[in-house]
């Protein structure tokens, strides 16, 4: 897929050839009406990396086009970015410029900002970092105000810390969101909002206790527990469990368990064909589910998650992928039917559409 053309005057007709696509991917399955939640134009992104193209003593920021993957694509910022990684963009450069030490075999750099205005960035190299890199390292950070890590083979040099506090508003709410370095948090901070509201409003009636697959850093765990009596929440990655329970903390959600297994062994375990050591100290037979709450990676539910899934009232999915989410609706079928729907544009100008349906029991 070629970079896309960022053009607002495009924007309005391309999401609505996307949602279009959307409500005809899902025509056979009596698809409600979508909500549709679009983006802004420009300016939307919180994460971005680029390469670095060194050329003589300077160097620019460079994309790859996969239509010409040899041919960089040079600039000076990128509008796609959220309007701080934008500005700081050119400001990073010129003082990367000036310092030898910091320009010398840098590789590429990764910018992770906030709506709350915190920023984070990697300088990644092909080269060992040594004192001399740190010294510049931190007085770069300190004459930017940001925080900043040096990456290079087999090291990792964190001059401050390696995360960013987000400030997200949901239902009214202020909501503390802390993203870690290399993890996976949502790109687009307004859209986030939307899908959050979004899937409170589909849960608010449901009641009951709530299990969560995929939780990640805890983004959507800490908008939905208040909703219902108990949570029990899954994820594998180890970063994103501490991410989350540190969220649950700040956020004082205290009915909320997390446990750091894979999507088939919580199916087994609930299911009861299998035990585990993490799960000790979880009383499965208290749990009064009503509601799992779903948002997997792209390539969907694995057939035992299906099957785990089949066995609940009330399933709330969002999707990174709608042809994986069409064929997980249509394996459920024969016992659930589409209650609700929404398109959410994480991605404009691009293919990609996260989407959103509330299945329920027929």
């Amino acid at each position: 897929m070629p970079l896309p053309v960022l053009d607002p005057t495009l924007y309005a007709a391309q999401l609505a050839a996307k949602t279009a696509r959307f409500k005809d991917d899902f025509a056979a399955f009596d698809l409600p009406e979508p909500a549709v939640f679009e983006s802004a134009p420009l300016h939307y992104r919180l994460r971005a990396e680029f390469r670095v193209w060194q050329h003589g003593e300077a160097w620019d920021y460079a994309m790859f086009d996969p239509e010409s993957p040899r041919q960089p694509v040079l600039m000076q910022d990128f509008p796609a970015t959220d309007n701080a990684i934008c500005s700081l963009m050119p400001r990073l450069r010129s003082a990367i410029l000036e310092q030898e030490t910091l320009r010398r075999r840098l590789y590429s750099i990764e910018f992770l900002a906030t709506l709350s205005g915190d920023m984070l960035v990697t300088l990644i190299y092909h080269r060992p970092l040594d004192a001399d890199w740190e010294s510049a390292a931190r007085e770069l950070a300190g004459t930017l105000k940001i925080a900043l890590i040096g990456r290079s083979k087999g090291q990792k040099l964190v001059l401050e810390r390696d995360w960013v506090d987000e400030c997200l508003t949901v239902d009214g709410r202020q909501l503390h969101v802390r993203q870690f370095e290399g993890s996976f948090s949502q790109p687009n901070g307004s859209v986030n909002q939307k899908m959050l509201n979004w899937a409170r409003s589909q849960a608010a009636a449901l009641g009951g206790d709530l299990l969560e697959l995929y939780c990640g850093n805890g983004n959507f765990t800490i908008a939905l527990a208040p909703l219902f009596g108990k949570v029990l929440a899954t994820e594998v990655s180890k970063t994103s469990v501490k991410a989350a329970l540190h969220n649950l903390e700040v956020n004082a959600v205290d009915n909320t368990a997390i446990v750091r297994m894979a999507s088939e062994e919580i199916s087994a375990a609930l299911s009861g064909r299998e035990s585990f050591q993490r799960m000790q100290d979880i009383d499965l037979a208290s749990y009064e589910f009503s509601t799992i709450f779903l948002d997997p990676p792209r390539s969907g539910l694995d057939p035992a998650t299906l099957e785990l899934a089949a066995g609940f009232a009330n399933i709330l999915y969002i999707s990174c992928n709608p042809q994986t989410l069409r064929d997980n609706v249509a394996a459920l079928q024969a016992t659930h039917r589409i209650a609700a729907s929404a398109v959410f544009d994480q991605f404009p100008y691009t293919h990609h559409l996260e989407c959103g349906v509330l299945l329920q029991r027929r």
